[in-house]
């Protein structure tokens, strides 16, 4: 294949945490990756909850009420239900299919819980949590919300019944997602079907990644990447072929990345030390809003 982005790495999951008692993770990045916070930009941060079991609980598990400032959190479910609530007075629940994609901006508390409904039966949850940059400009932008249902995504079709590629963000052949976005971005979920592949172009200068939900895929006729793995793509070409002898599913993310200078810390991701002891100050002050726990 001419013009090829070649695959750098294949990560193997990292050993799971606990984040809050509801949701087992692998953080990929930016703890899980080597080559600096920076490689996956805009991406920030992809913490994976590979599928897991939870028995039934009249106690719904989750993560409490928290602060954000300065960039966005995007849920994507595979498996079960989670309830959001923010300081804003936005609340949803997303199940197998649906993403929310909150832009805490300026700032935010909210928490994110396991549906009553779910708790309450139990079953299989995979969920994945990005955190998404926002460039210096549109780090104080007022909060928002968007509940984006499997059923309004974007999908392109695969011919020969070769499964479907979902659009959560940025566009294939002209079949657009409906997230609307800061910084250039390509989000994309592969549903394949057993001896389906597809050929995706992508900018040269995109930092790219492929998360493997369910399945095995072969990238490029070359790199084998099981389920539960990360490959991480150099910057050099546009084309990749996606291939699986056995059906799966797949997450890919591709965003320009935003060359500034960044400090993370804690719950915000800000341009400087002062930022973030402004936050602070502000979170202090009430200045993220209410919310009961």
């Amino acid at each position: 294949m001419s013009n090829t982005k070649s695959v750098q790495q294949v990560l193997a999951p990292p050993a799971p945490h606990m984040v809050g008692d509801g949701f087992r993770v692998h953080n990929f990045f930016p703890s899980g990756y080597e080559m600096g916070l920076l490689r996956m930009s805009p991406f920030f941060l992809l913490d994976y909850g590979s599928k897991i079991e939870f028995p039934p609980s009249d106690t719904p598990r989750g993560v409490g009420v928290h602060p954000h400032r300065g960039f966005e959190t995007v849920t994507i479910a595979f498996k079960g239900k989670v309830a959001h609530h923010d300081s804003t007075g936005n609340s949803g629940v997303i199940g197998e299919g649906d993403v929310q994609w909150m832009t805490a901006g300026s700032g935010i508390l909210h928490k994110e819980y396991h549906d009553v409904e779910y708790s309450k039966k139990g079953g299989p949850f995979q969920m994945v949590q990005l955190w998404v940059n926002l460039p210096a400009k549109d780090k104080m932008t007022p909060p928002k919300y968007q509940a984006i249902e499997h059923g309004k995504m974007g999908k392109y079709e695969l011919p020969n019944s070769g499964g479907v590629l979902e659009v959560i963000a940025g566009e294939f052949e002209g079949v657009k997602g409906p997230a609307s976005t800061f910084t250039p971005i390509h989000a994309y979920v592969g549903r394949l079907n057993a001896g389906a592949s597809l050929d995706i172009s992508l900018p040269e200068k995109f930092n790219t990644g492929l998360l493997v939900v369910e399945g095995s895929f072969q990238i490029n006729e070359k790199e084998e990447v099981p389920t539960d793995h990360f490959a991480v793509f150099k910057n050099d070409g546009t084309a990749v072929k996606v291939a699986t002898n056995e059906g799966g599913v797949f997450l890919l993310l591709s965003g320009e990345p935003i060359n500034e200078n960044l400090v993370p810390y804690g719950p915000f991701l800000m341009n400087t030390k002062q930022e973030i002891m402004q936050a602070f100050q502000d979170l202090n002050n009430g200045k993220f809003g209410v919310l009961e726990d």
